[in-house]
């Protein structure tokens, strides 16, 4: 069943909602090397302001996507990585799509000409999600790094723009 949702900017004010979906990736141990969620001043810092959204149903955030910059070199000022997250008890409802869908949108209205994201291989629904909007899998980083001890591999996934940087 489809959840409907409003797309909406990602506010400070949403942090705390935001923190709390992050944690819950963290925790799963299959969606980021981090081990702990950001300050709001450092998460701020680290994401393009202008490609940063949630999804809202009321006044509670069931997910929330973000670009963050790849390299601060100027050649790759149109290159963005990706990250998207949805809070666990509305997985499979369609909040991913909506997100990302609406992430590609506002990457191409800010000059973003490839987004790449970095999914570990046990992630089965991110990587059907990416592939559901174009993205490709570029390769398989290999042991990049531990977790736990344990080395992970990383499915690098991109999708270039037909919009923007053509």
């Amino acid at each position: 069943m489809v959840i409907t949702v409003q797309i909406d900017v990602l506010l400070a004010e949403d942090w705390t909602q935001v923190r709390e979906i992050y944690l819950e990736g963290i925790s799963t141990g299959h969606a980021t090397f981090q081990k702990e969620a950001p300050s709001w001043e450092n998460w701020n810092e680290g994401h393009f302001s202008e490609c940063r959204i949630v999804a809202r149903l009321g006044d509670k955030v069931l997910g929330w996507a973000a670009l963050s910059p790849v390299s601060s070199r100027c050649v790759y000022a149109g290159v963005a990585e990706v990250s998207v997250y949805v809070r666990q008890r509305t997985h499979g409802k369609g909040i991913g799509s909506k997100l990302l869908k609406s992430l590609i949108e506002k990457s191409e209205q800010n000059g973003i000409w490839t987004l790449q994201a970095g999914i570990f291989p046990e992630n089965k629904s991110s990587l059907q999600l990416h592939n559901k909007f174009g993205f490709r899998e570029v390769g398989r980083r290999e042991r990049l790094g531990q977790m736990n001890g344990i080395w992970r591999d990383v499915i690098l996934v991109e999708r270039r723009s037909n919009v923007a940087g053509i």
